[in-house]
């Protein structure tokens, strides 16, 4: 499986790299772009500056030049936190779209979004102060109304980032779970 997996406001950190690592151990091929050309952040708001600096329409050209020269192949989009937000824009846009795993972020989804039964499967904590509940309700409703295969995968008392073990927010029971739910999901595509 082809898998592109966009990072999070942090950058293109360790963790990011260790998730690819792991995607890779269990067979799959995986590409990571650097959205922010090498810059990394300490803080969750340092980096929201920073991908507000660039704007969202360069980062997601940025994206798309990364995703284009292997879309034929029929790529599973990932992302984790903002690169979810990116990862589901490209998803919904690609035609050949495999699957699109979200690990702890989504993005709005046009009126007009149309997929034929893409599968999907989102992973966030519980309560996420980025991802409220309301929130979620109405993206889970609107990716089905899109015509997408949606899986929600809650983690309660979790922090919203809680993949990533250099960040407060890690949560290790938390993350083992959303792994082994995740390469499920992938193996299943």
């Amino acid at each position: 499986m082809d898998i592109m997996l966009f990072h999070s406001t942090y950058g293109l950190r360790p963790a990011v790299l260790a998730a690819a690592d792991r995607l890779r151990a269990a067979g799959h091929r995986v590409t990571v772009p650097d959205l922010f050309e090498g810059r990394t952040f300490d803080t969750v708001e340092e980096g929201m500056a920073f991908r507000d600096e660039i704007g969202r329409d360069e980062l997601l050209r940025r994206a798309v030049s990364a995703a284009a020269p292997l879309s034929d192949q029929g790529l599973v989009y990932a992302g984790l936190s903002f690169g979810g937000s990116v990862a589901q824009q490209l998803a919904l846009a690609d035609e050949k779209a495999r699957g699109l795993l979200l690990l702890h972020g989504t993005a709005d989804i046009a009126d007009d979004a149309a997929v034929d039964g893409l599968p999907v499967q989102l992973h966030v904590a519980e309560p996420d102060p980025f991802e409220p509940h309301d929130w979620l309700t109405a993206w889970y409703l609107r990716m089905q109304r899109a015509g997408a295969d949606v899986e929600v995968h809650s983690y309660p008392g979790a922090g919203h980032l809680f993949t990533d073990p250099d960040l407060p927010d890690y949560d290790e029971q938390a993350a083992e779970q959303a792994w082994t739910v995740a390469l499920a999901f992938l193996d299943s595509l």
